[in-house]
């Protein structure tokens, strides 16, 4: 008791603080919750979209020349382990296409604590994949060569610089440099971690990451829907309004595998020197001859599935200093008789609470949707594993898919819990769709149970059996759970104080230039005493 009394005292001095700092102004905290709905409406003044960027855009377009390293990235592997990923070598596209032979570029990493002076060398392997469409009209693909390292037994909290390449060649990038993340512990936590979904490549995808990388952030949660390489020759680009208007006898929607490579070279500035972990969203599915999808997906990023004892890709979790991440497929099979659920529930069985207190779980469709587009979309899922994240006392879920900003209410089965978890939507990176302004609530704009059909898993909406929408399919106002929604672009930043107090702030894309400015600004807090996750019980 005395050591919560210590916690609590520390964080109410930490909030003084950051009052002070930002001008005074009141941060609410989720112990003043359940909070009445707010709405803010679209600002006219705005554009609802913007255009994608052209492949020849200076941030897209390709500066290196042979087999140097282009498209570097970082992913946490482990506490004390980094994947180091990036593409050497030619794409192809057209209707032949030959795949390049990855034995003949090694994949290197050279990195040490001093710059230039590299006191570590580590070799992984690589691979390449293809995208192919016997379709008159469709362009076949094939990728560069895709390398994957991992350098093991990192000190935490410390500078690495490295390079890669094959030095053989020579072929080296130029130096980088990352920051490990802390240990796993109470006391030791990421300094600032971005959270964004729904990105593609537009001017708006633009001022989300400039404005992310101005927020520096010490580690990024992607949500889903990254390239939308899936939309580039329909809605993107010069592309045409309707595909099958387009391509009549082609029975597979093209992917323009080009822009992965643009998306790559686009996030470099970022993920050179920031770890970016990623989840699959629909727009990655992109569907080839046999049946295969995701190639894009599981070829092109490194995940920690086999260091968190999971089979796949799809699903995995990872720690960052005291916080337990989850990161679950919405798009693989998620009912109780299935892989990822036993999984999931191993994982969280064996998640030590007084170690990594914080325990976050992340998705790309949202379960909790008070707008029109994609309600109740995935509302299997949700039935099938809801109850066993409330059991073991899940503290904030982040997905994307909705185009736009909604933070819950803690909510358990549309009922308010102040137990459950904040969910949080922010599906509002930049893509070529526009930004969601329509709400399930609004009048006439309530979907039909038969909308919002997902592209994986059944339909299982229901019209509600109590409270404010009892025996009907969509709320007449804004839902009790639903605490704050605006349709913005923008991105968030989850800054964990300790044990049980988190600032949870929403940055709007209109904002950059504005000092201390923010679209939603909240402190979660957790409350393990009073929420204890041995009584809860799943069905």
């Amino acid at each position: 008791m005395m050591d919560f009394r210590l916690c609590l005292a520390l964080t109410i001095f930490l909030m003084i603080i950051a009052d002070l700092l930002t001008g005074g102004d009141h941060i609410p905290t989720t112990l003043e919750g359940p909070f009445q709905p707010v709405t803010h409406s679209f600002d006219s003044r705005l554009r609802r979209g913007s255009d994608d960027l052209p492949m020849d855009h200076p941030r897209l377009r390709r500066n290196v020349t042979s087999f140097f390293p282009e498209q570097i990235s970082l992913a946490i592997s482990s506490p004390t382990s980094m994947w180091v990923s990036w593409i050497t070598g030619d794409s192809q596209i057209g209707s032949n296409v030959t795949p390049l032979d990855p034995s003949t570029v090694a994949s290197e990493v050279w990195y040490g604590k001093r710059s230039r002076k590299y006191s570590s060398v580590k070799t992984g392997f690589s691979t390449v994949y293809s995208q192919l469409y016997p379709f008159e009209g469709l362009f076949n693909y094939t990728s560069g060569i895709i390398h994957h390292v991992r350098l093991d037994d990192l000190e935490p909290g410390t500078k690495y610089y490295y390079k890669c390449g094959d030095s053989s060649f020579p072929a080296m990038s130029r130096e980088y440099v990352f920051e490990t993340l802390p240990l796993p512990g109470p006391n030791r936590y990421p300094r600032r971690i971005a959270v964004v979904g729904d990105l593609g490549l537009t001017s708006n995808t633009t001022t989300t990451i400039d404005h992310l990388i101005r927020n520096d952030p010490s580690m990024i949660l992607m949500v889903g829907d990254l390239s939308y390489a899936n939309q580039y020759r329909t809605t993107g680009g010069k592309g045409v309004s309707c595909f099958s208007c387009a391509f009549p006898d082609a029975p597979i929607r093209e992917t323009y595998q080009p822009r992965w490579d643009g998306w790559g070279r686009f996030m470099e500035p970022l993920t050179t020197r920031v770890p970016m972990m990623v989840i699959e969203g629909n727009h990655e599915i992109e569907p080839q001859v046999a049946g295969i999808t995701f190639k894009s997906y599981l070829t092109r990023f490194a995940v920690p599935s086999e260091e968190s004892g999971s089979k796949s890709n799809f699903y995995y979790s990872f720690d960052a200093g005291g916080v337990h991440f989850i990161m679950l497929g919405a798009y693989v099979d998620y009912n109780r008789t299935g892989a990822q659920y036993a999984w999931l529930k191993k994982d969280l069985h064996n998640v030590n609470r007084c170690v990594t207190p914080w325990l976050v779980a992340a998705w790309h469709p949202p379960w909790y949707n008070s707008y029109s587009s994609h309600y109740q979309e995935f509302e299997c899922m949700r039935q099938e594993m809801e109850a066993l994240l409330y059991q073991y006392g899940v503290d904030i879920v982040f997905s994307g898919h909705v185009h736009a900003y909604e933070r819950m209410n803690r909510v358990y089965n549309y009922t308010l819990d102040s137990c459950g978890p904040v969910y949080i939507t922010v599906g509002d990176g930049g893509n070529i769709e526009q930004v969601e302004v329509d709400h399930a609530d609004d009048p006439g704009k309530c979907p039909s149970a038969h909308d919002n059909i997902p592209e994986f898993g059944g339909l299982c909406h229901l019209n509600f059996s109590s409270g404010p929408a009892k025996g009907k399919f969509c709320w007449d106002q804004q839902p009790e759970w639903s605490a704050f929604r605006e349709s913005s672009f923008g991105h968030g930043i989850l800054e964990v104080v300790n044990s049980t107090y988190a600032l949870w702030t929403w940055h709007r894309n209109q904002d950059i230039y504005k000092r201390n400015s923010r679209g939603d600004q909240i402190y979660i807090v957790r409350q393990p005493h009073l929420c204890s996750t041995a009584s809860k019980v799943v069905a």
